[in-house]
């Protein structure tokens, strides 16, 4: 029986053990580092989930149509914790008039008509969420004077609305670091 020293041993399982790492750690890392960049390509490039009624913000955001600010129709976003979605109600407002004006509605301003005239509720589908766990308010954003646009790109220049950033915690914490606002937990978890 050969005599092997205790060291060459130790050395030749460091060897094995590093040689595992290289062959399991790079592969791994390469498949998580193109998940990671795929997950991202996906949420800031996708079209955005299809609506119940094909409502654009083009021809109520822009200037040279209605010119409406984001305050207009999501009205709860300076006061409460969500910006809210309009009701059927709040887009009669305008859709009584306009849409009759031009005498041939779009589709979408005749489903809406539709709506109301039925009493239905449109079960428009959301767009952004946070996890459970993170507590965000509108308010405080909007009251610090940031644009509607920082975190939800130029939507009025876009026929169906997409979460246009990540929304992650690191997206979060950078911008209040490079803004000066508090970083502390508990301002954003709850």
């Amino acid at each position: 029986m050969a005599y092997t020293p205790i060291a060459l041993v130790s050395s030749s399982r460091q060897v094995t053990l590093v040689a595992k790492l290289i062959l399991i750690g790079i592969p791994a890392f390469l498949v998580i580092s193109v998940a990671a960049v795929l997950i991202y390509a996906q949420v800031v490039t996708r079209s955005g989930p299809t609506q119940p009624i094909a409502f654009s913000h083009i021809p109520h955001v822009q200037a040279d149509k209605a010119g409406a600010d984001c305050t207009f129709c999501h009205r709860n976003v300076a006061k409460g914790a969500a910006a809210t979605v309009p009701s059927v109600e709040q887009c009669m407002f305008c859709h009584k008039v306009v849409g009759e004006q031009s005498k041939v509605p779009t589709a979408a301003i005749k489903d809406v008509q539709n709506a109301w005239v039925n009493k239905q509720v449109i079960d428009w589908v959301r767009v952004h969420r946070m996890p459970d766990h993170v507590r965000f308010l509108h308010q405080p954003h909007i009251l610090a004077g940031f644009d509607c646009a920082t975190c939800h790109g130029d939507v009025g220049s876009k026929k169906q609305v997409a979460q246009e950033r990540i929304l992650n915690m690191g997206d979060c914490v950078g911008c209040h670091r490079a803004n000066g606002a508090p970083t502390e937990c508990t301002i954003c978890h709850k």
